[in-house]
């Protein structure tokens, strides 16, 4: 029997313009055996979640270092919940103090990985939820 591989869908919503962790994260996820799509540079959170259901993905690793991850990363979960999904495990990084933290769990993020998180304790994280 062959085992259904993770499908990750790293996306970077808003303006940012740098993407080099979002690249490190999808490269490493992709070694430790995930499929992985990447949405590239400046994602509408309407692009993101279409994305996620038609790529029918488990996760969606939302990276930021802009400072609109409060207003970004809520709208991409109210966006899936308003479209009956419900079973994608939403993950955020980047550049976000641990004072915003709470609020985006609290706004259905389930775990925020800031910068400098090692990316074996992403992968981790990952394998032991799914």
């Amino acid at each position: 029997m062959v085992e259904k591989r993770i499908r990750v869908l790293v996306a970077k919503p808003g303006l940012d313009g740098h993407d080099r962790g979002a690249k490190v994260i999808a490269r490493a996820l992709r070694d430790a055996g995930m499929e992985v799509i990447y949405t590239g540079l400046r994602q509408t959170p309407e692009q993101i979640v279409a994305t996620a259901i038609q790529e029918d993905v488990d996760i969606v690793g939302l990276s930021l270092l802009s400072g609109a991850h409060n207003h970004l990363f809520p709208k991409v979960v109210e966006l899936l919940k308003e479209k009956g999904v419900e079973d994608i495990l939403i993950l955020g990084g980047g550049v976000i103090p641990e004072e915003d933290i709470p609020f985006l769990k609290e706004n259905g993020v389930a775990e925020i990985f800031t910068a400098g998180t090692p990316t074996g304790k992403v992968i981790e994280y990952i394998k032991s939820k799914l």
